[in-house]
Order: structure tokens, then C-alpha cells, then sequence
């Protein structure tokens, strides 16, 4: 209940979900909270690693959930967020690893991924970054950069 009210801002809604609680199925996390989703959800066993890659910014994996400490750092650091928006995250084995932003200009384009720890994954973040390149600026000279975290001091 907690993910849909951080996931919509709405409160009062255990009378709605209790409507909807035979369409959905429910699951209990490691502090017992109730969980619901959807029931054909795709839900990937344990052993299937996460994924590393870039999400967009407002993504809901990070920002729909009531208890992020399975993507994201407990204190994200200095500069995580700039002028109110939440960046494009970094996922490396499924956490928030750092930051990304794509920048365009009439024939160029470029990746600038920006990361909290040392670069890890790094061939799957480039294969990722080529990837918005082709799709945001088709025909752009593109390019994947790599550079240190910008902080606010």
C-alpha cells in the first residue's frame, strides 16, 4: 500500500486496493509489509542477476517505491539531484550506481554517465549509452563519456 501512495501522492487508499484485491496478487517483504501486484507480472527468480544499464530520469523504479534501499544508496551524494530533478540513474547489478544526461547539438551527441564508486560494468554501460545515442540522435556523431560525480559544495 505504501508503494502505490508513494507511486500516485494519493492517501486513503486501502479502501481502493481492497476493491482491487482479487484482481492482484500479494506478497509480504522482509518487514512484513503487504504487497501488491499485478498477476502476470514478470517476477524473476533470485538467481537471475539484475540488470545494469541506464534508466530514465523519473524513473519509476526509483521513485515509486516506499522502501528504495533495494536500488538506491540510503544517502545518495552531494549533486544527486540538480535544480529539482531527479537525473537518469546508472544501475550496476540493479542499484543506483551513479548518473547519466545526454546532450545533443545540431550533429553531435553524447553520453556523460557519471558514477558514485569506480566504474564497474562498464562494456554494458557503454552497449547501453550507444544505444540511446542511435535512438535520441540518429545520425549524430555520438560519443560515451565517462567523468567524475559533479558535487554541490
Amino acid at each position: 500500500m505504501r508503494d502505490v501512495q508513494a507511486w500516485s501522492g494519493l492517501t486513503g487508499l486501502k479502501a481502493v486496493l481492497e476493491r482491487l484485491r482479487p484482481c492482484l496478487v500479494t506478497f509480504r517483504d522482509e518487514h512484513g509489509a503487504e504487497l501488491f501486484d499485478l498477476p502476470t507480472a514478470p517476477r524473476p527468480g533470485a538467481d537471475v542477476p539484475a540488470r545494469s544499464g541506464l534508466m530514465a530520469e523519473f524513473d519509476n523504479l526509483l521513485l515509486s517505491h516506499a522502501e528504495r534501499s533495494r536500488s538506491s544508496p540510503p544517502r545518495p551524494p552531494d549533486g544527486s539531484t540538480r535544480q529539482r530533478v531527479i537525473p537518469g540513474a546508472v544501475l550496476v547489478d540493479g542499484f543506483a550506481a551513479g548518473m547519466w544526461r545526454l546532450t545533443r547539438s545540431r550533429d553531435e551527441a553524447a553520453v556523460t554517465i557519471e558514477m558514485f564508486d569506480p566504474v564497474r560494468e562498464r562494456d554494458a554501460l557503454i552497449a547501453e549509452a550507444e544505444r540511446v545515442l542511435m535512438f535520441a540522435a540518429p545520425g549524430a556523431n555520438g560519443a560515451v563519456r565517462f567523468a567524475p560525480l559533479v558535487t554541490s559544495s
